[in-house]
């Protein structure tokens, strides 16, 4: 039984209504409920699209990183939410993702390890798996090439140290840096971690390619092994 305080978006003021305030008002003046709302489109009995994006936010504490890394049967268990709606929402987040790797058209030059961190976290920061990656830097230390060189499952990843090198050599790289995600969360770095970055240290000495840093990366943020002292 539907109760009185249910109203359909179509019977609101109309600078309430989702896609009217934003030509009213502009994207800036909505919440993320309302513009999930704008996706979804539409409710479903008793439950108004804006209703549907609060419970949907809800489900992730209104982390839109971990909204992201929910699959397609994930958020079609809401009511209302099929198929359609649910590929329409992951769609609009990945390419939100992408949107903040855009800039590497630019070269962002790296003066620090959020530099490092804000140029790869959106590749890393919403996997369920293990991956290793490097910033290849030119001598300016702008980023010229992002390449991912293996990935693993929850607990690792192997990281061949001759490929490394390789993809060094082959964008002529004056420096590197080292990235690997930890899917658990956690920011601690294991002793693997600690030996692996020993390692790529010693490979960069002999190339002449400096090991930068390496950081670990999660949705909680990251950690810098330079930052540490540890490079």
């Amino acid at each position: 039984m539907l109760t009185n305080s249910y109203r359909a978006i179509t019977a609101w003021a109309e600078e309430d209504r989702p896609r009217e305030k934003m030509q009213l008002k502009g994207k800036q003046a909505l919440s993320d409920a309302e513009l999930l709302a704008i996706l979804i489109s539409s409710g479903t009995v008793g439950v108004s699209a804006v209703a549907l994006a609060q419970d949907i936010l809800a489900s992730v504490d209104h982390n839109l990183h971990e909204l992201g890394k929910r699959s397609l049967k994930e958020l079609q268990r809401f009511k209302g939410v099929g198929e359609a709606k649910a590929i329409t929402i992951a769609a609009a987040l990945e390419l939100g993702r992408r949107r903040q790797l855009s800039d590497l058209r630019e070269r962002p030059r790296v003066t620090s390890s959020r530099d490092a961190f804000h140029a790869i976290a959106p590749l890393l920061a919403d996997l369920h798996h293990e991956e290793f990656w490097l910033l290849l830097l030119n001598r300016a230390n702008e980023i010229t090439a992002r390449q991912r060189l293996s990935t693993g499952g929850l607990g690792g990843t192997v990281v061949d140290i001759k490929m490394v090198l390789k993809a060094a050599i082959e964008v002529n790289a004056a420096a590197f840096i080292a990235v690997h995600n930890h899917p658990s969360g956690s920011l601690q770095p294991s002793q693997a971690d600690v030996d692996l970055t020993k390692k790529l240290q010693q490979a960069g000495a002999v190339l002449e390619t400096p090991l930068l840093d390496h950081l670990i990366v999660s949705d909680r943020g990251y950690y810098s092994f330079a930052d540490e002292g540890l490079v």
